[in-house]
């Protein structure tokens, strides 16, 4: 008995150490690209990376302000595209279930939507979106970042709307309720925190995506004209300056990134704040 028990906390000793060592892996891998970029980066942005346009190859200086702009534009335009039609399908999903299959083969398509690779999807909007308008432009990049964004919203919002208890379902539809406005002013309210921080996720996760926008948006050394134009953004930018043979160039790609994982970085922030506000119980 007591050489069990003396194998027991061996085995529970190594695993505990093997966890911890793993867990230190994972958050040093972190503190490594975040350091790094904050090395790199840090030193690179000043207040003209902000305001102005890129300089000609083999000129210093410049920023990358119309990227900056471009980026917010094309992500805008993803959300307004993406997070209603992925909120209306999420709502179907965990709301709307039949017994034809047709719930669980959207369910079953979002899934394989979202493990996609990016750049397959830029291929797609190309050939659908580009080649057919004979341009690059803005808008199928907003497009082609939508169609990254609808499953991953889709699901977070079904996950969210299935922990909302039964009890509340029952009660709505017990005082007359019709089903829609059940859902409209009981569970989607009470799961309202947890789907607001998968929409988070969501954009924070297209924000970085260079594939796609290689494309379809492309590039632009300029202000952009409007959304049928080629529109330049942060990381279509990076990817061009990493490149390139000109250090100057690579200083701004290291300050184009490091403000890029800043954005994502502090939407995860905000969508972790969000969630802690509180979340609809599990159902009993």
């Amino acid at each position: 008995m007591n050489k069990r028990l003396l194998w027991r906390k061996i085995v529970n000793k190594v695993m505990l150490s093997l966890t911890g060592l793993c867990t230190l892996v994972a958050v040093s891998a972190l503190f490594f690209i975040l350091g790094y970029l904050l090395y790199y980066g840090g030193r690179s942005l000043d207040w003209n990376f902000f305001t102005q346009l890129p300089k000609p190859p083999g000129e210093t200086g410049g920023g990358m302000a119309n990227a900056i702009v471009g980026s917010a534009e094309i992500v805008a335009m993803a959300a307004l595209i993406g997070l209603p039609v992925g909120f209306l399908a999420g709502v179907y999903l965990a709301e709307f279930e039949d017994r034809t299959g047709f719930a669980a083969s959207v369910r079953y398509v979002a899934d394989l939507l979202n493990g996609i690779p990016s750049i397959v999807i830029g291929l797609l909007a190309w050939g659908l979106l580009v080649a057919p308008m004979k341009g690059f432009s803005a808008l199928s990049g907003s497009i082609a970042l939508a169609v990254m964004l609808i499953p991953v919203v889709s699901r977070q919002t079904e996950q969210f709307l299935r922990e909302v208890p039964n009890s509340l379902r029952e009660g709505a539809l017990a005082l007359g309720a019709s089903k829609w406005k059940m859902i409209a002013t009981v569970v989607v309210p009470a799961g309202s925190k947890g789907i607001l921080t998968g929409m988070i996720l969501g954009v924070a996760r297209i924000a970085g995506e260079a594939a796609p926008l290689l494309f379809t948006a492309f590039n632009n050394q300029f202000w952009g004209q409007g959304i049928t134009q080629p529109t330049a953004s942060l990381p279509v930018m990076i990817y061009t300056h990493a490149i390139s043979p000109f250090e100057d160039w690579h200083r701004q790609a290291w300050a184009a990134g490091l403000v890029l994982i800043l954005m994502v970085l502090f939407s995860n922030i905000a969508a972790r704040l969000v969630l802690a506000r509180g979340v609809s119980v599990p159902r009993a």
